[in-house]
């Protein structure tokens, strides 16, 4: 370069531009190059390589000057070393060896010899004396304690499985009565010679809990007598964690609220009678919605519905709508009072109806009342109900039917899975009836039972079985309203024939037997995805004379989709009596 930069005058200035810009460049390429000197380079093995990597603050950074240095390198080394050792000590390894050391081109390893990792030598459990907790009891307890210890002599020591451990015994004791239950002494000693590790923990289980009374914030639009219909723990029971999430989710899970906490207070000073707190976020009362769908049974729809969860400021839930369907109409109305402290819930609603099914018209108007009895797994329900009804089939005369009948009806539903049940069942029975001398036209008894089980196969594949059985004991259908008797085929019944499209012949239209039975079977082969097939044998039917009953055979394959409504499916299937294929869709939801 100084040869270059020695010719003319003219030379001379073309010389210091170009090396004023070159120069720069050279320096900073130098720079660059002595900067890539000095990295440190990991020497681990594989079971701590990514924890070093991830967390040693040499491997982070730039560290050349300092390695430069002696007394730097010393420092650094230092540090270095005391940081690897705590992090390796985490994961059980208390004696390694780490060293730095000057590799090629000016680099340096950080080697690191983990040594042997160390292991449970023995496990002492103790409980704090003078607690709550004595005698028979107290030995019983411990006893449990000792059950719940999940690092065990002999298992690999770390620092996670030690917290863990810990956390372990506490979490029983603090969801059941001793809510401020703590770890009042642990100790991890290590034997470096050994390898080993003798770890010693000492549990106060603290005061006994009970609950107290409810104490809400968040309330606006309602009062503190709406929390407690929703069954808060009793004052003086003992405190249950699960009772209390159980009450949580009950107000999550109302109208009313949009959201809600519920907690305690867990200082010890509290604990004979804790305030039961809850903090909820009112939802908005009113709620008008509107929607539009289709069905293989009724085809297309329209629907508007209001809802008003703060009627007359009283807290009733009014639920009421207009549904339009190309062969059904609905207007509905129902009033839900708030649940009783005892469990069960009122409500009172009307309705009028129109169907055109099968050449048969229908027009009705209903009113009722009904008390529910929500249990975990299902619900109980007893209601009265007034109707009136117009029928006329094609060909026939019209005729009106009343009946003032009273219901029972049991929900029983056991699966892993609401919207994607893969095992379990689902039971649903009712049975009610009416008598002339209470304004009906006919006395009847009427009794119904459905059953879906579902059984899961291989990973993913299940098999659902269903069956259904229908009876009214009457002298004959004349006089007793189509809701009280039976018709079978559809999407959710047997498929391959047209929705209530059997059961009896009156004159050009297909109109309510006394006697039903159907039965199912489907297998399901559902993908990673969330799309499935399913292959199916339906058979069934409803009649009016147990004598003349003879299956129908529908059978077919269908298209499977797990949407966030629930599965969807889409069926093609054949109706073997009427030699022809029809496409089903519906909703696969376990209700």
């Amino acid at each position: 370069m100084s040869t270059w930069c020695a010719t003319g005058r003219l030379a001379a200035v073309v010389r210091r531009a170009v090396c004023a810009l070159l120069v720069p460049v050279w320096l900073a390429s130098a720079a660059a190059e002595a900067r890539a000197e000095g990295k440190i380079l990991l020497q681990a093995p594989e079971a701590v390589a990514p924890l070093l990597e991830k967390y040693l603050t040499v491997l982070k950074s730039d560290h050349s000057q300092q390695l430069a240095s002696f007394n730097d390198r010393i420092a650094l080394t230092r540090r270095t070393r005391k940081e690897a050792a705590n992090l390796l000590a985490t994961e059980g390894y208390f004696a390694p060896l780490i060293r730095l050391e000057k590799a090629d081109a000016g680099d340096w390893n950080l080697a690191v010899e983990t040594g042997p990792r160390a292991t449970v030598g023995s496990v002492d459990l103790s409980l704090r004396e003078g607690g709550a907790l004595d005698g028979a009891e107290a030995a019983n307890q411990l006893e449990a304690l000792r059950k719940r210890w999940t690092l065990g002599v002999g298992a690999p020591f770390t620092q996670s499985a030690w917290d863990a451990g810990k956390a372990s015994l506490l979490a029983d004791l603090t969801r059941h009565e001793f809510a401020a239950a703590r770890i009042s002494a642990s100790l991890a000693k290590v034997n470096l010679e050994a390898a080993t590790v003798d770890l010693q923990v000492e549990v106060d289980p603290g005061p006994r809990f009970r609950f107290g009374e409810v104490e809400a914030r968040g309330l606006d639009l309602y009062d503190t007598d709406l929390v407690r219909r929703y069954r808060p723990p009793e004052p003086g029971t003992p405190y249950d964690e699960d009772e209390l999430l159980a009450f949580q989710t009950r107000l999550q899970n109302t109208p009313y609220f949009a959201s809600a906490v519920v907690e305690i207070d867990r200082e010890p000073e509290a604990a004979a009678a804790t305030p039961v707190r809850v903090l909820v976020g009112e939802a908005k009362p009113k709620r008008l919605s509107l929607g539009a769908g289709f069905s293989s049974n009724n085809g297309y729809r329209a629907e508007i519905a209001y809802r008003n969860a703060n009627l007359f400021g009283r807290a009733w839930q009014l639920v009421s709508g207009l549904r339009i369907e190309q062969r059904e109409m609905l207007a509905y109305a129902d009033v839900f009072l708030p649940p009783n402290p005892a469990g069960y819930q009122d409500s009172f609603g009307a309705l009028h109806e129109r169907s055109d099914h099968e050449g048969l018209k229908v027009s009705r108007e209903a009113f009722g009342v009904t008390r529910t009895y929500p249990w975990e797994k299902g619900e109980i329900s007893v209601s009265i109900r007034y109707q009136r009804e117009r029928t006329t089939p094609d060909g026939s005369e019209s005729s009106t039917q009343k009946a003032l009948t009273g219901d029972l009806a049991l929900l029983w539903r056991e699966v892993d899975d609401v919207l994607e049940p893969r095992r379990g069942f689902v039971a649903y029975g009712r049975v009610g009836g009416a008598a002339k001398a209470a304004l009906s036209t006919q006395n009847f008894v009427r009794s119904y039972g459905r059953l879906q089980v579902y059984l899961p196969v291989a990973e993913r594949d299940v098999l659902t079985l269903r069956g259904e059985l229908g009876k009214t004991v009457a002298t004959s259908r004349d006089g007793i309203p189509q809701d009280f008797l039976f018709r079978a085929g559809g999407s959710q019944s047997v498929r391959g024939y047209g929705y209530r499209s059997l059961g009896v012949e009156d004159g050009g239209a297909v109109v309510g037997g006394r006697y039903l039975a159907t039965m199912s079977a489907e297998y399901t082969h559902w993908r990673p995805d969330g799309l499935g097939y399913a292959a199916f044998i339906d058979a069934g039917n409803a009649v009016d004379e147990a004598d003349d009953y003879r299956p129908l055979l529908g059978y077919g394959v269908g298209g499977r989709w797990k949407s966030p409504a629930g599965p969807l499916a889409l069926d093609l299937a054949y109706g073997q009596d009427e030699r022809r294929f029809r496409l089903h869709f519906a909703i696969l939801v376990a209700f």
